[in-house]
């Protein structure tokens, strides 16, 4: 696939999902998409493990906008990065966000499979965001991460 279909379905899906329109974004999305954000530990693989992971994200950050700025391509792949501006609300995170709107950077790897997007690496600053919506980065990975994030926190070591 060439770089300029790359960017065109790359956009295409970024404005789909800045209105938070998941039936216009599946139609961009290959039937095994892998979608990867290491931030909110998401995995998903699949149709409808992917509707349900944006139903979820659009839950959690009604307002999601993102802008793609640049991007590498190559025959495979591309990278686009830019900036997503969005609303932490609810309590899937198990804080009591400051109903503020955060602001930062965000890097997005795609990869294609017959003219879709089949692969999606959404990566941005948990920590950034958490500051921003005033919430403990702490708190919010134990809600996602589980004692896993203790460990994380700690080295490994469950010991304080």
């Amino acid at each position: 696939m060439d770089s300029d279909r790359m960017v065109e379905l790359a956009q295409a899906l970024a404005a789909a999902k800045s209105r938070q329109d998941v039936p216009a974004a599946m139609r961009l999305l290959h039937p095994e998409m892998v979608l990867e954000s290491p931030a909110f530990g998401t995995n998903a693989r699949g149709t409808a493990e992917n509707e349900k992971a944006l139903r979820r994200f659009f839950s959690s950050f009604p307002d999601y906008d993102v802008a793609l700025q640049g991007h590498a391509a190559n025959h495979h792949a591309l990278v686009c990065w830019g900036t997503v501006r969005m609303t932490m609300t609810g309590d899937r995170f198990g804080v009591a966000p400051n109903g503020r709107r955060a602001e930062l950077p965000v890097h997005i790897r795609f990869g294609f499979k017959d003219d879709r997007i089949a692969a999606e690496g959404f990566f941005l600053d948990l920590s950034e965001l958490c500051a921003q919506s005033g919430v403990s980065t702490d708190a919010v990975r134990r809600t996602l991460f589980g004692p896993a994030a203790r460990a994380l926190a700690t080295g490994g070591d469950d010991q304080c």
